[in-house]
């Protein structure tokens, strides 16, 4: 069983001995020997050590984004404007290669603002089968684009809402996965997993005991797959075992920091209310489609849910939908990396190191929810975006967001809200 709060000192003292080691590394001239092949360092993008033969390898990196929201309408409880500024990650990464064939990945986020911290991922993947992969342990599951595509390299601050309609499709939920995937042929990429996780209630296992558990599966067809020069499809579907969940369907409609800590905060937009062990079915699948030509990128996603009533005669059958449309494009000729195993965009790589690179981004997100017997509920969102990468390490991010909704919003009656989000992000 993995714990919430037993880690930091450890991962602290590991820290500052990993530090140590590559200050004393630059500080002292000399030999260095070892039992096997010959060892080289990096310390760009990280503290680095591999053997020549990469057998070997380990590394040190994290990221630390820090972030501020302003907002009002329906994004605060009385609609007045609320600000917040937080950790939305602050990851401690160590991840390398044994023997070759087995890669493992170690991550502890001490974003919690009760200062506790946590696993973010612990996971070992063995990669021996090439080009085939099999990884088991606590990590994401797989479901959509923009999810594939790490926090550092979305193109807006917070990814798309459409995603808050079936939350738990990429949510480990303090749980375990075992996943296949891989790559085919040069265009082709897939992946299947299993994961145990939390139901919407907070616990792991049914009233027998039983786990929670469902599965993922997700693939990926880019006949054109290198960066600037992208056309990519995909498809997902999830499903997870569920018995007497609620059904809720809510969204924080790209502003995380309505929820958290602090005054006029409100517990996300209801779009579907809770009705406590009314549903036992829960599925959902997904389309991607992106190109990119050059510094010009754009991309969309479909996502639908079914979620199951137990009887008809108590609630019906509940149906969530939402897509999105995203426009960017890099004012200063970077095109946006992409990488074919994982079928995801990468970063932006700034070809003058002294002004950086500059992006803008526009975002549509439609949310819908619907329920036989009741109103339907509709939201929107309008993104606008820029981001400046510095350098390979620093971004700076602005979004402004017009979100509206209908048949539902705040406690003061509010259906429409603005909010203007700010980030800076220090990655290793």
């Amino acid at each position: 069983m993995i714990r919430k709060h037993s880690f930091r000192g450890v991962m602290a003292g590991f820290a500052t001995s990993a530090l140590a080691l590559a200050v004393s590394a630059q500080a002292f001239a000399g030999t260095v020997t070892t039992d096997g092949a010959d060892i080289v360092i990096k310390t760009k993008g990280g503290f680095e050590a591999s053997t020549v033969d990469k057998e070997f390898s380990f590394k040190l990196g994290g990221r630390l984004q820090a972030d501020f929201d302003q907002f009002d309408g329906l994004y605060s409880a009385n609609g007045k404007t609320a600000n917040e500024a937080y950790f939305r990650r602050a990851i401690l990464e160590l991840s390398g290669t044994a023997y070759k064939d087995w890669k493992y990945v170690m991550n502890i986020d001490f974003s919690a603002d009760d200062g506790a911290s946590k696993w973010d991922e612990a996971s070992i993947a063995y990669t021996g089968f090439a080009p085939v992969t099999i990884k088991a342990g606590r990590f994401d599951p797989e479901f959509g684009l923009e999810k594939a595509t790490s926090s550092k390299w979305i193109s807006t601050i917070e990814r798309s809402a459409i995603y808050d309609l079936a939350d738990w499709v990429n949510d480990k939920k303090d749980g375990m996965g075992l996943q296949v995937s891989g790559v085919a042929g040069n265009m082709f990429y897939g992946s299947a997993g299993y994961f145990h996780r939390k139901s919407d209630d907070g616990i792991n296992e049914d009233k027998n005991g039983k786990a929670e558990g469902g599965y993922n599966l997700r693939g990926v067809i880019a006949p054109m797959a290198e960066a600037g020069n992208v056309l990519h499809f995909g498809v997902n579907y999830a499903h997870r075992n569920t018995d007497d969940f609620n059904g809720r369907v809510r969204s924080r409609m790209n502003v995380r920091g309505m929820t958290e800590n602090g005054k006029n905060k409100q517990d996300r937009v209801i779009f579907a209310p809770s009705a406590a062990g009314q549903f036992d079915g829960d599925a959902a699948w997904g389309l991607e489609a992106a190109f990119a030509a050059g510094p010009f990128s754009i991309q969309s996603e479909y996502l639908k849910r079914d979620i199951d009533a137990k009887s008809s005669s108590v609630r019906n059958d509940r149906e969530a939908t939402g897509y999105n449309v995203q426009l960017a494009y890099t004012l200063t000729g970077e095109a946006r990396g992409y990488r074919l195993d994982g079928g995801r965009f990468d970063s932006i790589k700034p070809a003058n190191k002294e002004t950086g690179a500059w992006e803008l981004v526009y975002r549509y997100d439609n949310l819908k929810a619907e329920e036989s017997g009741f109103e339907d509920t509709k939201g929107k969102i309008h993104t606008v975006g820029v981001n400046w990468y510095a350098n390979e390490a620093v971004k700076v991010s602005a979004n402004y967001l017009k979100a509206d909704t209908k048949n539902t919003g705040n406690a003061a009656g509010d259906d429409d809200g603005d909010a203007f989000s700010l980030r800076l992000q220090y990655q290793f």
